[in-house]
């Protein structure tokens, strides 16, 4: 079936790092050797292959054997994922600049080095815009702070540019040498000696070397737009990392689910890979291991907005495990195609044991990547991973938003989600995931969905306003990006705009989980008045919130309420029932923003609309079910009351991977009244009525404090980050939650290593208000 690789394009695609899936994975100190980049082999595109990161991806392509720049503005760069300096001792590297557009002044181009955060990971390092530069700036040659005139400057298009490092005892003296490319001479040279320490981390190539506001945001002088090819790179200094590749294929996500019907467990995977192009390949095929041999089960297409190829199975094997691999053929200018791999193993039904879930959301990147949560979601092995939403925030890998054309806000968005697959695709490539879309996920602080409308924007921002704010085409992408792999929604049929839905459910390991969407058909804060300012905040204490609960008010919408109270008769197959959605129907917090920042009432929460928020839950209590949700990056653990205290279903909001924004539930500190604090005394705890005057019994809470640390980890941990796990046990029906901080050993056993009032097992029939937990 494969076609046969030229040794050129697979001498340069190995040199680039090697190919993922195939062969060993290895780290090694790079030979004396340049090592080379596969442009010139490549079809045009936006994906400029799996050995390299772009700031920002959206404004790089590959073009005339070239990456070339599309943006004159400041910092962007392009980063070696497989060649980091590690050691002090001899390398160089090489490429060719052409200069494409220049305005009055021209930003540089050329090279940037030493490039590491206080971590020193790869992953973190590329979005550092500090280092030494060295390259090409208007008609001089530029080596940090040194600069010196080039020969022939007015006539260069296009020039050679040779970095060479020579550790000289603890410093390390660098060597810039510009060159004609065609005739090799010489047109100017700079030495520089620095301490060794100084070059140590990622390398990228740059255009424009000014770094612009914090992360490549922010006003800065434009210049010049280049393209650059021929990149080498070479020397004992280099650590060279075949895995570290991204790329082609990034990552899979695959559920599992029992139809109860004909078709059986139905299996869905989706498959996402970088921006192809049109002459690329456009299909990734999927295989299985049986006997011993891989069976095809065939070619799924690529979707050219988002770039996920999804496959549905029905009647799959479910009683035994399936290793799995995907396939796509990289395919390359002379004809031959390079087969690129990720493996996997899509897991058996887990009956006769409890059903173990690692439930996430909120993923701020200035914890990115995150390895604390992802080392130890990998090490607990969970049979199911939930991910309920803000899978990116707007800031994420700097560079801004784009709102439209779709096109391009599309490319945007891929880029910031790409940082979740990045750090969290070691989990999932192994286990069934479901993956909820939220706010921040279509670029708004909120969302208020009103059943797809468009967004009237008249000044200001996203966060108050109902709609989308984004293009339907971009939310649509999104959407595909993250639960296209899901179990087929209950009614597909789409909302305004023709934007996409997901709602329905899934039965997997005896457990049927709702999937609900709480903010698509969520009526706008602009239908009430909350006294002044924002308006989707309460902030007058003495606020007469029954005000806010006005008849037609949206939650849930009919269509989803329809399908909750079918989903809740419905025993087929199942024993425990879980409601997944993206954030707690109660007003969870008192403190927003800052520590003293008191906000009587959010409108954002699932605490309001009041008689929508009641309705969704008298329609969840008969399913007994446990509501996991997130979203408000604050976990607590509490339990819904409608007619009176206590009377309904459990909530364990998680909290976030990496909490940005601060929430805190301090009750007893603004003389919110209380009754019946748990038997454990915690305070901030017991029956209160919420900002909306919801009854909320509040179980436990993992308030954190203000986040100080210069180490993102520590920070994270600070601001009260970690992630939930959950225990379905179908045979005592109970629900066995833990929640876990941020930067801990989930694995060794220590008390400290869950937020106060953690773990807590909770009976099936007190989500029907059958209480047992004092």
């Amino acid at each position: 079936m494969n076609q046969p690789i030229s040794r050129r394009s697979g001498l340069k695609l190995i040199t680039a790092g090697g190919l993922m899936g195939l062969g060993p994975r290895r780290s090694f100190a790079a030979e004396s050797s340049a090592t080379s980049d596969p442009w010139s082999e490549s079809h045009d595109r936006v994906f400029l292959g799996g050995a390299f990161w772009a700031n920002p991806m959206e404004d790089w392509k590959v073009s005339k054997g070239g990456a070339e720049c599309i943006s004159q503005g400041p910092g962007r760069s392009v980063h070696s994922l497989t060649h980091q300096i590690t050691r002090n001792g001899a390398f160089e590297m090489g490429v060719t600049a052409t200069r494409l557009e220049m305005l009055k002044t021209d930003g540089g181009a050329g090279f940037r080095i030493g490039i590491k955060s206080e971590l020193n990971e790869y992953r973190s390092n590329c979005f550092v815009t500090q280092g030494i530069v060295a390259g090409w700036s208007g008609d001089r040659l530029t080596l940090e702070k040194q600069t010196t005139p080039l020969k022939d400057a007015g006539s260069l298009k296009v020039l050679r540019l040779e970095l060479k490092g020579q550790p000289r005892g603890d410093k390390c003296t660098l060597t810039l040498v510009a060159t004609h490319p065609e005739s090799g001479a010489e047109l100017g040279r700079l030495s520089l000696t620095v301490p060794a320490e100084k070059i140590l981390g990622n390398v990228s190539i740059a255009n424009n070397f000014e770094r612009g506001g914090k992360r490549g945001q922010g006003k800065a002088r434009a210049g010049g737009r280049y393209r650059f090819n021929q990149w080498t790179l070479g020397g004992e200094a280099f650590t060279v990392t075949e895995s570290n590749r991204f790329g082609p294929i990034l990552w899979s996500m695959y559920s599992l689910s029992d139809s109860r019907g004909d078709e059986g467990f139905v299996m869905k995977m989706s498959a996402l890979t970088g921006p192809m192009g049109p002459k690329d390949s456009q299909v990734v095929e999927l295989q299985i291991k049986n006997g011993g041999e891989w069976k095809s089960l065939g070619e799924a297409k690529l979707d050219p907005d988002s770039w996920v190829a999804t496959f549905r199975i029905p009647n799959w094997d479910e009683k035994q495990a399936h290793p799995y691999r995907l396939v796509y053929r990289e395919k390359y200018l002379d004809g031959s195609e390079t087969p690129h791999e990720w493996t996997g193993i899509i897991r058996l039904n887990p009956e006769g044991r409890p059903l173990r879930m690692a439930a996430l959301t909120c993923q701020n990147d200035y914890g990115f990547p995150y390895a604390p949560v992802a080392d130890n979601v990998r090490k607990l092995d969970p049979d199911l991973i939930f991910f309920s939403g803000d899978q990116i925030y707007e800031s994420h890998g700097g560079f801004g938003i784009i709102r439209e054309p779709a096109d391009r806000a599309i490319l945007n968005y891929l880029r910031k989600y790409y940082q979740f697959g990045w750090a969290f695709r070691e989990s999932m490539r192994n286990a069934p995931t479901l993956c909820l879309p939220d706010d921040h996920d279509v670029f708004q602080g909120n969302i208020w969905g009103e059943g797809g409308k468009k967004m009237e924007v008249r000044g200001g921002g996203a966060s108050s306003k109902g709609g989308y704010i984004q293009p339907a085409r971009m939310v649509r992408a999104v959407h595909n990006t993250t639960v296209a792999h899901h179990p087929d929604p209950y009614d597909a049929t789409p909302v305004k705009q023709d934007i996409s839905v997901y709602y329905g459910d899934m039965v997997y390991g005896g457990v049927s989980f709702a999937i609900l969407a709480d903010r698509q058909w969520k009526s706008g804060p602009e239908h009430v008045d909350t006294g002044g300012g924002r308006i989707d905040h309460v902030r007058a204490k003495d606020f007469d919130v029954k005000a806010l609960d006005k008849p037609g008010l949206v939650l849930l919408g009919e269509r989803q309420e329809e399908f909750l109270k079918k989903w809740s008769a419905d025993w087929r197959g199942h024993t425990l029932k879980a409601v997944l959605s993206q954030t707690v129907f109660a007003g969870m917090a008192t403190h927003h923003g800052g520590f003293n920042g008191y906000l009587k009432g959010d409108l954002d929460s699932g605490g309001w609309p009041q008689t929508a928020r009641d309705r969704a839950i008298d329609l969840m209590r008969s399913s007994m079910a446990l509501h996991i949700n997130g979203d408000q990056h604050l976990t607590t653990l509490s339990q819904y009351g409608v007619k009176e205290q206590r009377d309904s279903n459990w909530s364990f909001c998680t909290p976030a991977i990496s909490a940005g924004y601060p929430r805190w539930w301090r009750p007893d500190e603004v003389d919110m009244p209380h009754e019946n604090r748990p038997k454990h005394g915690n305070e901030h705890t017991g029956e209160y009525l919420d900002g909306f005057g919801n009854k909320a019994y509040v179980y436990a809470v993992g308030n954190p404090v203000v986040g100080k640390a210069p180490n993102r980890y520590n920070k994270a941990h600070e601001k009260g980050s970690g992630f939930g796990f959950i225990t379905f046990d179908t045979v005592k029906k109970t629900y066995f939650l833990e929640c876990f901080r941020f930067n801990i050993d989930a694995t060794d056993g220590k008390a400290s290593n869950q937020f106060p009032g953690w773990p807590v097992t909770i009976q099936q029939k007190e989500n029907r208000g059958e209480n047992v937990l004092e």
